[in-house]
């Protein structure tokens, strides 16, 4: 039998659903922790991508692409052309990039996809549902069709063509749904509890976030086992965030690093629950159009928790950002771009010093 799943609110328990019957999410009974001490950085075998980390999971492997092990790089290369030297406009991030984008299907997301895409089969699942703006469905869907799965992806109707034809080449059914983000939410639910299928959210399974989780245990083995003084994410469902909160907590209480690190947030303006006064939409960052996040409790006692915060970035700062990030030598997709964009503010408001230890994920690739 899969893992036991229980009601982070109620504390009901399942075998397997997708969220309890009093509307809250569920989490894996068992969280496992290595017994041993943290093993030297190069005597992990890489090979095994994100599964060389399977002693935290309490998910077996059964479909994997290789994702994990993505590069953490300084953020400076070298100097800039002379032009943009002249006009002011040099990168300077002074952090490190944790590169998701050259993830298998583009993204950190495939983190999440391969373990719920595990969970999936162990479960007995024959078809998968999810609803995404683009990364999360693309992930599934291609980690289904490795495994062997049918999916079914509900998609927002204005998605760029771009996502949508890595979704389709899948040869997943995809389902536009016009409105809001929400209403693309709500008629993927309707079809799971219509029988439609088994529902892969990325917001709602459990499995997900241990997918995500990685991306801490692998900044603090390329560090040698030192977290940084800060992490600075997109943030929307909080997939990334809450990961990167869990990674780091369970390495702490398996004694493989001190204390885990700051949790800076950047979310797209208009699409902003913890911050206030951000109104005007930055329709750039769609990847984090989330108003109502489904575990916004827990993003909010993990701000707190690691001394975190949470600022709104415009379109103007997104396109900005993203403008030097590739001139940097780094094609991402816009949402990328707000966690850079971010960072600068953060420093500018003083909550980070100008020579804080920082890493910042690149969350996913530029779509053609």
């Amino acid at each position: 039998m899969p893992p036991e799943l229980q009601c982070v609110s109620c504390g009901n328990r399942y075998a397997d659903r997708w969220r309890c019957t009093c509307g809250h999410p569920l989490d894996f009974v068992d969280r496992p922790l290595p017994e041993e001490s943290s093993p030297a950085p190069t005597t992990l075998d890489t090979r095994e991508g994100l599964w060389t980390f399977d002693e935290f999971f309490p998910i077996e492997r059964r479909v994997t692409l290789g994702a994990g092990w993505t590069p953490l790089v300084d953020s400076e290369g070298r100097s800039p052309s002379k032009s943009r030297t002249d006009t002011g406009d040099a990168p300077d991030w002074n952090c490190a990039f944790k590169l998701e984008s050259v993830s298998p299907t583009g993204s950190f997301k495939d983190r999440g996809a391969a373990l719920t895409v595990s969970r999936a089969l162990a479960c007995g699942a024959e078809r998968v549902v999810e609803d995404s703006s683009g990364n999360a469905g693309t992930a599934i869907a291609t980690y289904a069709a490795r495994a062997g799965l049918e999916s079914e992806i509900y998609v927002p109707a204005d998605a760029t063509a771009a996502k949508l034809r890595a979704i389709e080449r899948t040869g997943a059914d995809v389902v536009r749904v016009e409105g809001s983000r929400e209403n693309v939410t709500e008629a993927a639910i309707d079809a799971v509890e219509t029988g439609a299928g088994w529902y892969a959210s990325h917001a709602w399974r459990p499995s997900f976030y241990a997918g995500t989780s990685t991306i801490a245990f692998e900044i603090a083995a390329q560090r040698d086992w030192h977290a940084p003084e800060a992490v600075v994410c997109p943030l929307g469902h909080g997939t990334l965030f809450l990961g990167l909160c869990r990674g780091f907590r369970a390495l702490a209480d398996a004694g493989w690093i001190d204390d885990p690190p700051r949790l800076l947030a950047a979310q797209a303006a208009g699409y902003a629950p913890f911050v206030e006064g951000s109104d005007d939409d930055n329709d750039r960052a769609d990847g984090i159009h989330i108003r109502e996040p489904v575990r916004a409790d827990e993003i909010e006692a993990a701000i707190a928790a690691t001394d975190g915060d949470a600022i709104a970035i415009d379109a103007v700062a997104t396109d900005r950002e993203h403008e030097r990030l590739h001139e940097g030598g780094f094609p991402v997709e816009p949402t990328s771009a707000v966690a850079p964009a971010a960072l600068r503010e953060y420093r500018e408001r003083g909550v980070l010093a100008d020579d804080a230890d920082v890493v910042v994920p690149l969350t996913g690739r530029a779509k053609n």
